[in-house]
């Protein structure tokens, strides 16, 4: 056959940008955005996103600028999801839980030229930027100001602000061109890793890969057309794992919210008729323990991801009503790249059996071109006996760039041969489906055995009285490390465990060197603003409890 090749008019790159186009047209007069008395139509927010672009780009941003945003899930967060990349720039979404130093160093890191900020982020920036050396360029601040917030302003409209968020939009455009990238491998958004360690990386994700993602959640997930879409995930987290361009592809109804605890989320449902929400396993915890959880009229779909949810929790949520799906992925490859596809044979097993099955992380999505688990020494396949643990890999369209300025890293976790290592332990079931036990990092070694902290935390979520649970290593003079639990019990709870309880109860479920030799109470363990526990804040608590040496030492 003769060679034929790309012309412009098959080449054009892709970009989930255009979704927003596409809604406009198809879904203009359905609602678009929901928040708390305001609805926005799908033709009002294209209206409003061009506006807001043409209003950046009036500033003298444009092309490889980044422009960075601080605020929760509001309608200026999701517009602005759009917004700043339709004018050409790089989209920074900033954890607004972070402190102000973090926010700093995140800021002069990537050189952002702009920075929206939600009215009660304003201190936490102005004393962010207060750290910039006098050398350093401070960005542009724009504030958004929310009238329907239930807090009140805390702060004047300080004059380092330019202007607010509906001014400036009200300045811009509705007829804007907005910039299509010149190549789709042109970055889109830097997106800095999750915090559950000391360090985080700017990962940068091209306008190719995101849309790639963006299509194959849709479809792994079986999101229909016009579903009703509650923001439980916090869209500075993977720009929402994609479901922010997702949903204008679909036509969905984003129902924003500020904050979120079960009895909002309930009201919610209800109120709104909610289809679809993503959610880490903690809020999975929030929904079966909520005190006015009842069963749904309707099913409520709801992607899970982050961390491994334990089985009792997935099997404590699915009785309320909510159909739980299980992904896995990382702020490297924007959202879902493994999900437990669900067999439909499956459906024939007991209900707890199924919580296990759903468990386990799955099998690549459609779009992820391959996934394996590795000995990270050889790059060797292990056994597929759900036993021996090697290190995650990946490859496909969705795995990022690279570490914004950080070639070292980058190679490190892309290396060589055509991977792209995790740094997640897993193993390989028969069937092909992979179960994550652990991140390297995470990986307890007691006595020269490997203690997978996952497998010892699903034993204590199965408690009846354990609310939140987290296991890292702690310092031992004859093991060399020991399992240390961290435990937050259930508000309520009349009979409150002891320490020598857990550890008996842990005995019954687990080979005696998994189970801890130190339980430690809290009400509440330290988490991100997207869910995660932050096992390094407690690795330090444990490493300062000094050796469990005077722990039994007997494996029998």
């Amino acid at each position: 056959m003769e060679e034929l090749k790309p012309s412009p008019a098959n080449s054009s790159p892709l970009t989930p940008l255009g979704f927003l186009e596409r809604a406009a047209t198809v879904y203009g007069d359905c609602p678009s955005v929901v928040y708390n008395d305001t609805t926005f139509t799908w033709s009002e927010t294209h209206r409003r996103c061009r506006r807001v672009a043409s209003a950046i780009a009036s500033l003298g941003i444009g092309r490889g600028h980044v422009v960075s945003v601080v605020a929760p899930n509001i309608p200026p967060m999701y517009e602005l999801q759009f917004a700043v990349p339709m004018a050409g720039a790089v989209l920074n979404n900033i954890n607004v839980r972070l402190n102000a130093v973090t926010i700093s160093v995140m800021l002069r890191h990537c050189e952002s030229k702009l920075v929206f900020v939600d009215q009660l982020s304003v201190s936490l920036v102005l004393d962010a930027v207060s750290l910039f050396p006098k050398s350093t360029p401070i960005p542009l601040l724009v504030l958004i100001a929310d009238h329907q917030a239930e807090e009140s302003l805390t702060v004047e409209y300080p004059d380092r602000f330019i202007c607010n968020y509906e001014d400036l939009a009200e300045k811009g455009d509705d007829k804007f061109q907005w910039v299509r990238p010149k190549r789709e491998w042109d970055p889109l958004v830097l997106n800095y890793t999750s915090g559950t360690t000391s360090s985080p990386k700017g990962v940068v994700h091209c306008h190719r890969g995101s849309f790639l993602l963006t299509v194959d959640s849709l479809v792994d997930w079986g999101v229909p057309k016009r579903p009703v879409y509650l923001w439980t995930l916090p869209m500075f987290h993977a720009n929402g794992w994609s479901y922010t361009w997702g949903m204008a592809a679909v036509g969905g109804t984003n129902v924003c919210l500020r904050r979120f605890d079960g009895r909002i989320i309930f009201n919610l449902i209800r109120r709104c008729g909610v289809t679809h929400m993503c959610a880490a396993p903690v809020v999975l915890n929030m929904l079966s323990n909520s005190p006015n959880a009842k069963p749904l009229k309707n099913p409520v779909h709801i992607m899970t991801a982050g961390a491994p949810p334990p089985a009792a929790v997935l099997h404590r949520t699915e009785s309320l009503g909510f159909a739980v799906s299980h992904g896995y992925g990382l702020t490297e490859v924007g959202g879902v790249a493994v999900s437990c596809a669900w067999k439909p044979n499956w459906n024939r097993l007991p209900a707890t059996e199924q919580a296990r099955l759903k468990a386990r992380q799955g099998v690549r999505t459609a779009v992820m071109a391959e996934m394996d688990v590795v000995d990270p020494n050889s790059g060797i396949s292990v056994k597929r006996d759900g036993v021996t643990m090697g290190e995650v890999v990946l490859r496909g369209g969705c795995v990022m760039l690279g570490y914004l300025k950080d070639p070292d890293a980058t190679a490190k976790c892309m290396k060589d041969d055509g991977w792209f290592y995790t740094g997640d332990v897993g193993v390989m079931h028969s069937d092909g489906y992979l179960e994550i036990k652990d991140r390297s990092k995470d990986i307890i070694i007691s006595g020269g055995e490997n203690v997978s902290s996952v497998e010892v935390e699903s034993a204590l979520y199965s408690h009846p009285a354990v609310d939140e649970a987290a296991v890292v290593a702690r310092p031992d003079e004859f093991w060399g490390e020991t399992p240390c639990a961290f435990v937050a019990l259930k508000n309520g709870t009349q009979v409150r465990p002891t320490e020598k309880d857990i550890i008996g109860y842990c005995r019954e479920k687990l080979p005696h060197y998994m189970v801890p030799k130190a339980v430690v109470f809290r009400d509440e363990l330290p988490k991100t603003s997207t869910g995660k526990i932050q096992k390094f804040i407690l690795k330090e608590i444990a490493k300062a409890m000094g050796s469990s040496s005077g722990a039994c030492r007997s494996r029998m």
